[in-house]
């Protein structure tokens, strides 16, 4: 039976995914078979550094949702049943559905867990995996590492071997979800290491999807996710790039503040379809936070495809589409 239910994870883990399908118990997902060679495909692009001219968009928001190595966590179950609701959301992909699916249509991504097993007692899914999946899809993808503040030093040290044996761009945090405010001296090893390395640090801002509905939200405490709490860790480590994440609504005007005051800030748009953006993002992104504002998806709960219509539609200026999509995250990722 253990044989079994091996091989059945390994053919999950190897079939493309094809996007949100509506749940109904009378229609049951089907998904397409591959059309091509995927062997074939994988040795070509292993080890490929990420070409942004094969590239039409790169997402910097998206979420590894299904490992190939470890069962969905209970709670971890419990949580998605409230998410799917509230993002009225299909069956997750598994992190190599997600590459094949990204590789269809040509847009690199960041992916990254979130750790939260302290706030949560949630089972992460390993930072080395999704490290391991990057680097032998580095033509595609880029991972972030997360890592509960809570582990305070052995944090740091898990940081530390994540960029140097594994080569991660960047990490996520999520205070609301890791139930820590983002200025609390406890997380200040882990940031100490990221400045260090001038790497980005994405912080989840605003309402949080998950939890919503749940009896006491989850637990998730929102008053974490305030944009103004990271402004401290803005002064306190300058040398860190910080994305705050989402329209961050009911703050929203927190973030712009920030993005405008501090060099090293930045807002990733995931999260929102754009058509229900606040309208001092389109503002301030049509005049003085253009260069600042960086696409993401919040994938698989909205997909980039309907995020880009509805960005084309939003109210961007057209000279705005290509550094907002692309141009502004390869300045951040890789200095370009």
């Amino acid at each position: 039976r253990k044989t079994q239910k091996r091989y059945r994870n390994r053919d999950i883990c190897t079939r493309p995914w094809v996007g949100p399908q509506p749940l109904s118990p009378r229609a049951p997902i089907r998904r397409a078979e591959p059309q091509r060679d995927q062997a074939a495909d994988h040795a070509a692009c292993t080890l490929r550094p990420m070409n942004p001219n094969d590239l039409l968009a790169i997402d910097i928001h998206t979420h590894a949702e299904r490992s190939c190595r470890q069962p969905v966590d209970p709670i971890q179950a419990e949580f998605d049943s409230a998410a799917t609701q509230y993002f009225k959301a299909g069956e997750r992909p598994t992190i190599p559905e997600t590459i094949a699916y990204y590789r269809e249509r040509k847009i690199g991504f960041v992916m990254f867990t979130v750790d939260s097993e302290a706030g949560t007692g949630m089972k992460r899914i390993s930072n080395e995996e999704i490290a391991e999946v990057a680097r032998d899809n580095s033509d595609i993808m880029l991972a972030f590492a997360s890592i509960d503040p809570h582990k305070g030093k052995a944090g740091a040290l898990e940081a530390r071997r994540m960029i140097r044996d594994y080569g991660v761009k960047g990490f996520k945090f999520h205070p609301s979800i890791q139930n820590y405010h983002p200025a609390d001296p406890m997380a200040w090893p882990i940031y100490e290491v990221i400045a260090e390395h001038k790497l980005p640090a994405i912080f989840h801002t605003g309402h949080s999807g998950m939890g919503t509905g749940m009896r006491g939200g989850g637990g998730i405490r929102l008053k974490y996710g305030q944009p103004i709490l990271v402004d401290d860790v803005a002064v306190d480590f300058p040398d860190m790039q910080i994305i705050l994440a989402h329209p961050s609504w009911p703050w929203t005007d927190e973030a712009l503040s920030m993005a405008l005051h501090k060099p090293n800030v930045f807002i990733d748009l995931s999260g929102w379809s754009p058509k229900y953006f606040p309208p001092q993002i389109v503002r301030y992104a049509n005049t003085q936070l253009g260069h600042k504002m960086l696409f993401g998806s919040d994938f698989p709960w909205i997909t980039p495809e309907k995020w880009i219509a509805a960005f084309d539609q939003a109210g961007f200026k057209p000279e705005l589409r290509e550094p907002i999509l692309k141009g502004n995250a390869l300045k951040l990722l890789f200095g370009a």
